[in-house]
Parts: structure tokens; C-alpha cells; sequence
């Protein structure tokens, strides 16, 4: 067998032979057009209808809202009443709003409403949900910041069911001792 041991003085005399670096082939090729930078997420497309509207569905508990965005003055309606008619509770429309409290969009759009099933506050979590997704498809740039609030994600809580020999989901008879 041949003695293959090798030093860093042949370890120079490699590198001397090697091909010219990466540096020098960037300096030869700078003449060269320069292609431009993609972003690293697809930016969506953006889903309007004939009338110039964003639709979306919102969900919250057993509540489903139908909801549609367009550019306005920032009404909103619910169930073809104003939103401080139909949701009394100043929390449920701030509820409501936070949508475009966090895009920066207050007063810019009206938003029209249909809810189904639920009391009022599944109701107000599930226009919520509508008017976030109505918005990312009608503005996409906007997507990453309602995504950051977690406003596109349906909250999937939903009330526990009643067992059998329990009073309520959890809660048991009263313990008599005679």
C-alpha cells in the first residue's frame, strides 16, 4: 500500500490547482441581468363578485355568518338592522370591529350580515370570523396581519355535552350522606 498522508503544505498546493472561486465568476457575470427577488408566500388573488363584493362565512359555537364586504362608509348591518340595534352590548361591537381595528380599515367598508343559530355572543365571534375572511379576500395584503390576531382561525370551543347520572356536563347530584 502506497503512504497517502498529506500536509497542510499540500493542502496549499490544492487549492493553488483548484478552479477560481464563486467571488470571481459574480465579477465576470455582473453585466448580466440580475433576476428580480420572489416573495416567499404567494400573494393570493383577489375574490370579489359581480357586485364588487368579498364574501365569506364565519363560524363561532353553533352560529354560521354569512357576510359580505365592500367598500363604504363603514356600516354594518346584521340580519337587515344596524349593528347597535341588533347587538346592544357595547363588547359584542368591539367584538365585531376588531377586524379593522387591526388592518387599520376603520370606516372604509360596509359589511351586510346574515347570522343563524347561537346566542348573541357566538353570533358576534362568528361575523367576526366573516368579516376577517371577507377582508383577506378582498384586500390579500392584508391576510398576514388578521392571521397574526388568529382571526382567521375558527375558535372550535363549543359547549360540553350532558353525560348520563350527572346533573350537567360535570357537575353531579347533591351528595346526600342519610
Amino acid at each position: 500500500m502506497s503512504d497517502n498522508r498529506q500536509s497542510l503544505s499540500d493542502l496549499a498546493s490544492l487549492t493553488a490547482n483548484a478552479p477560481a472561486p464563486a467571488a470571481a465568476v459574480d465579477a465576470s457575470a455582473a453585466d448580466a441581468p440580475i433576476a428580480p427577488v420572489q416573495p416567499s408566500a404567494p400573494l393570493r388573488q383577489q375574490e370579489i363578485d359581480s357586485l364588487g363584493r368579498a364574501y365569506a362565512t364565519g363560524r363561532r359555537k353553533d352560529a354560521v355568518a354569512r357576510v359580505w364586504v365592500k367598500p363604504g362608509t363603514g356600516k354594518i348591518t346584521v340580519n337587515g338592522r344596524d349593528q347597535e340595534v341588533y347587538f346592544a352590548r357595547p363588547t359584542l361591537r368591539l367584538v365585531i370591529n376588531q377586524p379593522f381595528g387591526v388592518t387599520e380599515r376603520e370606516g372604509q367598508y360596509d359589511v351586510i350580515a346574515t347570522v343563524k343559530g347561537g346566542g348573541l355572543s357566538g353570533q358576534a365571534g362568528a361575523v367576526k370570523h366573516g368579516i376577517a375572511q371577507a377582508l383577506s379576500k378582498y384586500e390579500p395584503a392584508l391576510r398576514s396581519a388578521v392571521k397574526a390576531e388568529g382571526f382567521l382561525t375558527r375558535d372550535s370551543r363549543t359547549v360540553e355535552r350532558k353525560k348520563y347520572g350527572r346533573a350537567k356536563a360535570r357537575r353531579s347530584f347533591q351528595f346526600s350522606k342519610r
